[in-house]
C-alpha cells in the first residue's frame, strides 16, 4: 500500500483551509479542524499507480484528493474489474475502513498525476467521535457511497447478463450476435427444389448465388407464401424470379446499433455479415428489435404507413422514446444520431410523397438536399431546418422554366410548412427550400459553389460550412451525387479556399483555462453553463470538413470523415482515434443532457452546468477538450503548409 510513498509534511493551516471548503467539514469548530490536520502529509501518486488494493490494503490514513483524480474499481471474480466511481478534487476515500479497521473493499488507482492529503487514522477517529455535526454531514455522502457500490454491482450484473445474451449494444458487435445460417442455392434452382432444400436443412431463408458464386439475392418462406403461392405462380420457375435483391453486407466488427441504422437506411430486414474468412451468417431485423422497448423499426413502419400528411405531424414527438430505448442499452451517440437521421429522412420522404400526390408530378427530376447537421447525419432533437431543392436544368424552354419556378416554389413552401408542424423549427439563417435562393437548377447550384470557393468573405465561409456538408435526401439522388463529386474536385484544387476554412476553424478555442478549469458562458440565458456544441463539437466538425475537402473525400458524416482520413493516411492514426473518441464523448453528453431536458418538459439545448456533472464526466470532458487543443495545433501546421 502506498500510504506514505512520495509524501511530505504539510502546514496545518493549509490543510485546514482545504477542509473548510468541503461540505462535511463546514461548520466544524476551527480548533477541531486543527487537531485533525495536525501531522497531515501530502502524498503524490503518478498516473495509473494503485493507491489501495482491494482485499489487501488496510488504510492508516483518510485520503483527501487535493489535486487530480482517482478511479475506484471493484474486482469481480473471473471478470473485468468494474468502475465503481471516479473521484476528483475534494473527494475522499478510506473513511469506512478507518472506522471499522478493515481492508479496502475496492482498488483505488490514480487516474492522472494526483496529490492527496493524508490525515492520521487516530486523529480522524477521535475527530469523528467528538464532532456530531461532521457525522451528520457525512452520513448522506457515506450512504450514497454504499448505495453507489450496491448499484455498481447490480449494474455490472445487468450488463453482464445482457452481454451473455448478446443484448448490450454498446459493447456488442453483430459478430457477437447469434447469426442465422447462410446456406447458398443457385439462382436457376426451381422454387419447389429450393423449398425442399430449405425443409431438409430446417432453413427459413437462403442466399441466392449466380453461376460465378456471387451472392445476388435472398429467398425464403415469405417469398414462397407471398410471391409464389398467393399469386399461384409455377413452382418450376427459378428462384431468381422471386428473390429479394440486392443483398447488403456489413462487417462483423460493426456495432449492433450501427447495424440498425444501416438496416433502416437500406430498408431491409436482413444484412449479410462477413468476416475476413468469408460469410459469417445473417443478422435479422427482428433479432435487433429485441433490444428495445420502443423499436426504431416500428416507428419507421408507422411513418411509411401514413396516408395523410397531417397524420405525420405528431410522429416526430415519439423519437425521444426511441432514443431513450437506445441509450438504455448503451448505443453510441453517433449511431443514435444516424438512426434519428434515418427516421427524419423517412418523415421528410413521406411528406414529399404525399405533397407530390396532392400537387401533381414535377416538370423535371429533382432532389431534396439537406445540409448542416442533417447533411452530416448528426441530428439530435429539434434541429433547425437546413434544406434546399436541386432540380434538372430546364434548358432554354421558357415555358418549362416558368413551370419549374412555380412547381418547386409550391413544393418547397408546403414541405417546409409541414416540417415546422412536425417540430422542426425554421432556420434562423433562412437556409430552406421555402426561399427562392435555395431551390435552383443544377447549373445555379454549381455556380454557387464556384463562388463560395473563389470568394473569401466571412459570409462565404459561413455558406461553405453549411452547404459543403450537403447530401442527397429524397428524390433523384444522382443529381446530388454528381454535384458532390464536382464540388469535391473543385475544392481540392483551391488551396486558398482550404486555407481560409482552416483559419476559421481555429477561431473557436476549447473551454479550458490555463489551470484546466472550464470556461463557461459569461452572460445571457445560459450564463455559467458550458456550450458543448460551439466549444466542443463545432471545432471537430470544422476540422474534419477541412481535411475532407483538402483531400477530395466525398463523405459528410464527421465520424466517417475522421475514420476515412486516418485510414487513408491523411491523419495520424493516434490523433485520429483520440479525436473520434472526444467527438463521441461530447455527442454522448450532449444527447443525454437533451434527453434529461425533454424528460423535464423543457426545450432541449446544448448547454450543461459543470456543477451538475459527475467527477467522471468532468474529467473525461477535460480530456476531450485537451484533444481539441492538440487537434487545432495540428490544423495550424496544415494551414501554414498550404
Amino acid at each position: 500500500m502506498g500510504d506514505e510513498k512520495n509524501s511530505t509534511g504539510v502546514a496545518t493551516d493549509i490543510v485546514v483551509q482545504f477542509l473548510r471548503r468541503l461540505m462535511p467539514f463546514r461548520g466544524v469548530p476551527i480548533e477541531s479542524l486543527r487537531e485533525l490536520a495536525r501531522g497531515a502529509m501530502l502524498a503524490f501518486y503518478p498516473d495509473n499507480e494503485v493507491i489501495l488494493k482491494q482485499g489487501v490494503d488496510e488504510p492508516h490514513y483518510l485520503f483527501l484528493v487535493e489535486r487530480g483524480a482517482v478511479r475506484v474499481y471493484q474486482d469481480v471474480a473471473e471478470a473485468v474489474p468494474v468502475l465503481v466511481d471516479y473521484r476528483g478534487e475534494g473527494s475522499s476515500f478510506g473513511v469506512s475502513q478507518l472506522v471499522k479497521s478493515s481492508k479496502s473493499p475496492w482498488t483505488v488507482q490514480a487516474a492522472e498525476d494526483t496529490f492527496c492529503y493524508l490525515l492520521r487514522k487516530e486523529a480522524f477517529v477521535e475527530f469523528a467521535q467528538t464532532n456530531p455535526l461532521f457525522l451528520q454531514n457525512y452520513f448522506q455522502a457515506f450512504s450514497q457511497e454504499l448505495l453507489g457500490k450496491a448499484y455498481s454491482e447490480w449494474h455490472f450484473e445487468t450488463l453482464q447478463a445482457k452481454a451473455d445474451h448478446g443484448l448490450y449494444l454498446h459493447g456488442a458487435t453483430v459478430g457477437e450476435m447469434p447469426l442465422a445460417p447462410a446456406e447458398k442455392i443457385d439462382e436457376s434452382l426451381p422454387v419447389h427444389l429450393a423449398a425442399a432444400f430449405m425443409a431438409r436443412h430446417d432453413l427459413s431463408l437462403v442466399l441466392v448465388c449466380d453461376h460465378a458464386g456471387n451472392v445476388v439475392g435472398l429467398f425464403g418462406d415469405k417469398h414462397i407464401r407471398e410471391r409464389v403461392a398467393a399469386k399461384r405462380d409455377d413452382y418450376d420457375q427459378p428462384v431468381r424470379d422471386f428473390m429479394d435483391s440486392p443483398v447488403f453486407t456489413i462487417s462483423h466488427k460493426i456495432s449492433c446499433s450501427d447495424a440498425i441504422s444501416e438496416m433502416m437506411r437500406r430498408n431491409t430486414q436482413y444484412l449479410l455479415v462477413e468476416r475476413e474468412s468469408g460469410i459469417a451468417g445473417l443478422v435479422a431485423q427482428r433479432d435487433l428489435s429485441l433490444f428495445h422497448t420502443v423499436s426504431p423499426f416500428d416507428l419507421l413502419g408507422e411513418i411509411d404507413a401514413q396516408m395523410r400528411v397531417e397524420d405525420l405531424h405528431g410522429i416526430s414527438n415519439r423519437i425521444p422514446e426511441v432514443v431513450a430505448s437506445l441509450l438504455e442499452v448503451g448505443a453510441k451517440a453517433n449511431a443514435i444520431a444516424g438512426i434519428i437521421s434515418v427516421l427524419n429522412e423517412h418523415l421528410v420522404g413521406r411528406i414529399l410523397t404525399l405533397v407530390v400526390e396532392e400537387i401533381g408530378p414535377p416538370p423535371v427530376e429533382f432532389c431534396w438536399v439537406v445540409m448542416g447537421s442533417e447533411g452530416r447525419e448528426e441530428q439530435t432533437f429539434r434541429t433547425d431546418q437546413d434544406n434546399g431543392l436541386l432540380y434538372e436544368d430546364p434548358g432554354e424552354d421558357r415555358r418549362l422554366m416558368q413551370s419549374c419556378l412555380l412547381y418547386f416554389r409550391n413544393l418547397g413552401n408546403r414541405v417546409v410548412d409541414h416540417l415546422v408542424k412536425c417540430g422542426f423549427p425554421l432556420c434562423k439563417g433562412e437556409f430552406m427550400a421555402s426561399k427562392s435562393t435555395w431551390r435552383k437548377p443544377y447549373s445555379v447550384w454549381s455556380d454557387y459553389f464556384d463562388y463560395w470557393i473563389s470568394a473569401s468573405g466571412d459570409e462565404d465561409t459561413l455558406h461553405a460550412k453549411i452547404f459543403f456538408d450537403f447530401r442527397s435526401g429524397i428524390g433523384n439522388r444522382t443529381l446530388a451525387d454528381r454535384l458532390r463529386n464536382c464540388v469535391a474536385d473543385k475544392a481540392r484544387r483551391h488551396p486558398t479556399f482550404i486555407r481560409q476554412l482552416a483559419r476559421d476553424s481555429l477561431n473557436i478555442k476549447p473551454p479550458l483555462s490555463f489551470f484546466r478549469n472550464f470556461i463557461v458562458e459569461g452572460d445571457g440565458e445560459h450564463k455559467d453553463r458550458l456550450d458543448l456544441k460551439m466549444r466542443g463539437l463545432v471545432p471537430i466538425v470544422d476540422f474534419a470538413r477541412v481535411l475532407t475537402l483538402k483531400h477530395g473525400l466525398r463523405t459528410t458524416n464527421t465520424a466517417n470523415r475522421l475514420s476515412s482520413l486516418a485510414e487513408a493516411g491523411h491523419l495520424p492514426a493516434r490523433l485520429g482515434g483520440d479525436i473520434l473518441e472526444a467527438y463521441e464523448l461530447l455527442m454522448q453528453v450532449r444527447l443525454v443532457n437533451q434527453m434529461r431536458l425533454i424528460g423535464q418538459g423543457l426545450e432541449p439545448h446544448n448547454f450543461v452546468d459543470p456543477a451538475e456533472l459527475s467527477d467522471l464526466e468532468k474529467h473525461t470532458l477535460k480530456g476531450a477538450f485537451g484533444v481539441i487543443s492538440e487537434m487545432q495545433s495540428y490544423m495550424a501546421k496544415i494551414r501554414s503548409s498550404l
